[in-house]
């Protein structure tokens, strides 16, 4: 084998595996989230799959006298055990999501560990197969070496910034995966040895991975996304995020509200507000709340900071919800700088499920949300949180430092056991008993702590800032 071969092999395998490693990541939103216990299970497997694999791969040529003649069958095989990882997850999700973390480890290992072992392996086989004098050890060694990381990177730089905007998940790691089995074949070929039988199985499943059907309506960079119609309303809608259902849109009757979530909310717009209101949201969704500003306040402006520009296409043409004056796409922390008005109301909506951007909950964000409301507007936060609620302690505690008038209010229910919360903060008073009142007049009796009772809930909960802000393991421990 020629060191050019070498190389190419050594490059091809190892972006491989990152190609596997990063979109192993959606594969697994629709089951367990995009959180940090899903990446921590990732790295962790692969860095297992690619410690067992080079360590293998190292004993296994030092075993055999033509170590050359298994490198064609090692990448058949990692190619196709990385397509099977589609189905692996596909097939298993549903069934281990309810384990929570131990379930995603299991899931994780059985969908990436075997491909990521094996495609490792090549590396250390082909180091042997091309070093013919032991003092050239270093330098061959040392080539191949870079050659990988160079491969690695590539893979991870194309896939992250290039092929996930263009491609579905799965199309990407089939592809990644035929490409690994018809290098081994041309491998084989070129070492005399033909492979019609095991390239065929390779084919046929390969094929047969694809074949399993996504969870997904529309995949875009960031969710795995579904519209779900209510077999009781013909024009209602639910949006349904990864793991999580976000939305409730009614067509029909964008007045309409289903969520808790959104009746808190609205129940602070309208206790707080009168007349037309200049609102900004920070998070789409599914753009209830701006279609039930306009039903209801004629004359107000919609103003949207949403992450995802094809979940915003996909919105408006599967739930058909009332248009806004403006949706600006990308982050809310960089998007929020390039506007120079200020608001009635700013609604921070962009939390869903564990998932939590933890940049948009620091002292630093409410810094920027207080500079984009006028002297008498407000910020509601949409929260989430269970067992101790230490993260809605946090955050408060840092509403607090920016806002001198905060309450919290959420159901009774969710006080003790965790679910939705909202969080008001202003620099004017908050009427917090007519919130409540209004709340449960819209069909969600609350529960409101403003005062000295949000002063014992909060305790000594440190405040979120952008040097600290543990908002993942927040979530996970209370």
């Amino acid at each position: 084998m020629s060191h050019k071969v070498a190389g190419t092999i050594v490059f091809l395998t190892s972006g491989a595996v990152l190609v596997l490693e990063i979109l192993a990541g959606r594969l697994l939103a629709p089951y367990f989230g995009v959180t940090l216990e899903t990446f921590t299970a990732i790295i962790g497997v692969v860095l297992a799959g690619i410690a067992a694999g080079t360590w293998g791969g190292g004993r296994f040529a030092d075993s055999r006298r033509s170590p050359h003649q298994m490198i064609a069958p090692m990448l058949i095989a990692g190619g196709v055990l990385g397509a099977f990882a589609v189905p692996v997850v596909r097939a298993a999700g549903p069934a281990l999501a309810p384990a929570g973390i131990a379930g995603l480890v299991v899931l994780t290992a059985a969908a990436l560990l075997p491909s990521t072992a094996i495609l490792s392996a090549v590396s250390p086989v082909v180091v042997k197969t091309v070093l013919a004098d032991l003092a050239d050890t270093g330098s061959v060694v040392g080539r191949l070496s870079a050659l990988g990381t160079a491969g690695a990177l590539v893979g991870t730089f194309a896939t992250g910034f290039i092929l996930v905007a263009r491609f579905p998940t799965a199309g990407i790691i089939i592809g990644a995966a035929t490409a690994m089995v018809v290098m081994g074949v041309a491998v084989g070929l070129s070492t005399h040895r033909r492979f019609p039988i095991s390239a065929l199985i390779a084919v046929v499943g390969i094929l047969g991975s694809s074949l399993v059907s996504s969870p997904c309506q529309l995949e875009t960079r960031y969710f795995c996304a579904s519209v779900i119609p209510d077999p009781g309303a013909e024009d209602g809608t639910l949006l349904l995020l990864d793991t999580i259902t976000h939305a409730y849109v009614d067509a029909a009757d964008p007045s309409h509200i289903e969520f808790s979530s959104i009746k808190m909310l609205a129940a602070s717009i309208e206790t707080m507000t009168n007349g037309p209101v200049d609102a900004l949201h920070i998070g789409g969704g599914g753009f209830t709340l701006p279609g039930w500003l306009t039903a209801t306040r004629t004359g107000s402006t919609n103003v949207v900071l949403e992450l995802d520009r094809d979940l915003v296409d996909f919105v408006f043409e599967e739930m058909r919800p009332l248009p806004v004056d403006r949706v600006i796409a990308g982050d809310a922390r960089t998007t929020m700088g390039t506007l120079d008005e200020t608001f009635d109301v700013v609604i921070g909506d962009a939390f869903g499920g564990l998932a939590v951007p933890w940049h948009l909950t620091t002292v630093e964000f409410l810094d920027q949300v207080s500079d984009r409301l006028d002297p008498d507007g407000f910020y509601a936060m949409n929260l989430i949180d269970h067992g101790d609620l230490d993260f809605i302690r946090a955050e408060v505690a840092s509403v607090r430092l920016v806002f001198p008038h905060v309450l919290l209010m959420a159901g009774a229910r969710q006080m003790e056991s965790g679910g939705n919360f909202i969080v008001v903060g202003s620099h004017r008073e908050i009427p917090a008993d007519r919130i409540a009142t209004l709340s449960d007049e819209m069909g969600h009796a609350v529960v409101v702590l403003g005062g000295s009772e949000l002063d014992d809930f909060v305790g000594d909960a440190a405040v979120l800032t952008d040097g600290h802000a543990p908002v993942d393991q927040l979530l996970t421990t209370g």
